[in-house]
């Protein structure tokens, strides 16, 4: 895929995207299951700036392209053998095995994106904007809350590919793959992450980025690697699975359903975490 340039509005992000998605379905690539996700995701925010359902349209759109960049940025040096970050790496890796679950690709890519990218992405917004971090928070939660609202509607989806997928739930007490990865619990280290980062100058800056990194990649290869019961688990959900790579792409990038405004969402979400 030949270089492309990175994106300076939501619409060429979204057009970035679609182009992963549609490579992912040519070369059968499991690359599409999280684009799939993410593209829905962008469109959402779009539609929110579009209805002015943010408290300042303009930022958030600065946020999105901040934000989205960072993953589009990783998978493009990916492509072409040239270092990302630690995590990232690790989520594009497993695109090779066909063993992992669907959810699997899904949330160590969530891992990477909010544990990692959104914690910088707002601190670069606010330190381009020169502003205190406090002012994009409520940019933070809008665009947190769509992106685990809209997984929690694909992973109720995702039936149809992975029937046997409710059975991960059956460790709800110790080590669910869903419980260990707890999208409350992953927004509220992401904005600890942020406050720090945004006080950070100098060579402390990549520095603590790093460490991050690292620490996130650590908490990734919990997700990709399960232990104990939890492995068995996810051994026989994968079973039953479907095998397709191009096939559970355009499952998971055509699903389409009535979203609900962000407002809405920010109260739904409530009844999972």
């Amino acid at each position: 895929m030949e270089p492309i340039a990175q994106a300076q509005t939501i619409n060429q992000i979204i057009e970035q995207l679609e182009a992963i998605i549609a490579d992912a379905i040519k070369t059968d690539s499991r690359a599409g299951y999280f684009a799939a996700l993410y593209h829905k995701v962008t469109c959402k925010v779009r539609e929110g700036i579009q209805n002015g359902e943010f408290e300042n349209p303009a930022r958030m759109e600065q946020l999105d392209v901040i934000f989205a960049n960072r993953y589009i940025t990783a998978y493009r040096s990916w492509q072409q053998k040239q270092p990302c970050s630690n995590s990232w790496q690790l989520a594009f890796s497993i695109f090779s095995k066909p063993s992992r679950l669907v959810l699997q690709h899904l949330l160590i890519g969530m891992n990477a994106h909010i544990n990692l990218d959104l914690g910088i992405a707002v601190v670069e917004l606010a330190r381009k904007l020169n502003q205190p971090l406090t002012e994009v928070h409520n940019d933070f939660n809008s665009i947190n809350t769509i992106l685990s609202a809209l997984t929690y509607e694909v992973i109720s989806e995702l039936n149809q590919i992975s029937p046997l997928l409710s059975l991960a739930g059956l460790h709800a007490q110790n080590n669910s793959i869903l419980i260990q990865f707890a999208l409350g619990n992953a927004r509220d280290g992401a904005w600890c992450f942020a406050e720090d980062l945004f006080t950070r100058t100098g060579e402390d800056y990549p520095k603590q980025i790093v460490s991050r990194d690292n620490d996130i990649n650590k908490l990734g290869l919990g997700i990709v690697n399960p232990v104990g019961m939890l492995r068995f688990t996810v051994w026989v959900i994968h079973l039953f699975e479907k095998r397709d790579p191009s096939k559970i792409t355009q499952i998971l990038s055509t699903y389409k359903k009535t979203y609900l405004k962000v407002n809405q969402i920010k109260t739904t979400i409530k009844t999972f975490v």
